[in-house]
């Protein structure tokens, strides 16, 4: 894309503005590390405009403390930018094994059901939903049903989705798709998460 040039102009009837604003869907998906945190960083980029933000993490811990989620707070609390307001659903990590799998089932359902109230309000203009590919692979959430909310969605609103096994209708639907692929990790070393790399 020289010159920031799309290079195919669809025959659609939109200006040019009109097309450059439409609210995307964005999927972050695959093995490799690097999923939430691009997600983000596109959040960063929304707070510098201005925009409100609703964070829904929905399978990593909610006792667990992200670096992302404080920095995040901090900076929507300062009034230099938008709004970040955090909310999290179910417990434990999503590649670990599945002992409370309907206390999480529930948690993930009640979780989307917020996030549909949040889209019909406009409540925010960039929604991250992190780890939302986890209940969509797993049937907890059903895949046609948030392709329909969100291509219905009202508003400007754009929306992140990351996680793993991403369905393929999902993938179809979005207008940006990055697949994060492993080439080598420290644990394939035998090396832990660390603090400031992993959270």
């Amino acid at each position: 894309m020289p010159q920031g040039q799309p290079s195919v102009v669809p025959d659609d009837g939109l200006t040019t503005r009109q097309r450059r604003n439409r609210p995307l869907v964005f999927v972050h998906t695959g093995t490799g590390k690097g999923k939430s945190t691009a997600a983000f960083g596109l959040a960063l980029r929304a707070w510098n405009q201005g925009w409100p933000i609703g964070v829904f993490q929905f399978v990593k811990s909610a006792k667990w403390k992200v670096g992302e989620e404080n920095a995040l707070k901090v900076l929507g609390a300062s009034g230099e930018g938008g709004r970040v307001d955090w909310h999290k659903m179910g417990e434990g990590w999503s590649w670990v094994q599945r002992d409370a799998q309907a206390t999480n089932e529930e948690a993930a359902r009640e979780g989307w059901e917020q996030v549909k109230r949040d889209l019909a309000a406009e409540t925010y203009r960039l929604y991250v939903l992190d780890e939302f590919a986890y209940p969509l692979h797993w049937g907890w959430v059903d895949t046609a049903e948030v392709i329909s909310v969100l291509r219905d969605r009202p508003g400007n609103q754009h929306v992140v989705i990351t996680g793993r096994n991403a369905p393929t209708e999902l993938l179809e639907f979005a207008d940006l798709v990055t697949e994060m692929t492993k080439v080598k990790h420290p644990m394939d070393a035998g090396q832990k998460g660390q603090r400031g790399i992993e959270w």
